[in-house]
């Protein structure tokens, strides 16, 4: 849970975001260290002093604005498990969520067609099953 103070840290951060004025070049299929910030309740948030967590571009959608989905090393029910650089990672499918590319900050690398196509397929499958 965050306490007042990390998102006033978090405001000022977000306030220089902002101003950037060349964001980095982006595709689909990419993991970015994206500063992703202070939530609410029990919504994912980024850490450390840059409010970062890796993200995996699911959709571009211009030069500026993508879908993107939050990857975590904790493994739990409910997240999609593949693996990238060695590590087993997991993409955390309920936290789906549109960004501005000037959050993010350092391109990790991209999965393979394979990978991604795997991703997609579930996170199509969460959509669409009924409740």
């Amino acid at each position: 849970m965050a306490n007042n103070s990390n998102f006033d840290n978090w405001n000022l951060l977000k306030k220089k975001l902002n101003q950037i004025s060349l964001p980095p070049f982006f595709n689909e299929r990419e993991i970015w260290w994206c500063s992703i910030g202070i939530n609410i309740g029990c919504e994912i948030l980024g850490e450390g002093k840059t409010f970062s967590r890796p993200v995996l571009v699911l959709k571009k959608l211009g030069i500026n604005n993508f879908i993107a989905v939050p990857l975590t090393t904790k493994i739990r029910f409910g997240y999609h498990k593949f693996h990238f650089k060695e590590k087993e990672v997991c993409a955390i499918l309920g936290e789906i969520r549109k960004m501005d590319s000037k959050r993010l900050t350092k391109k990790m690398g991209k999965l393979s067609d394979n990978k991604f196509a795997e991703i997609k397929s579930e996170l199509k499958k969460l959509i669409a099953d009924p409740l």
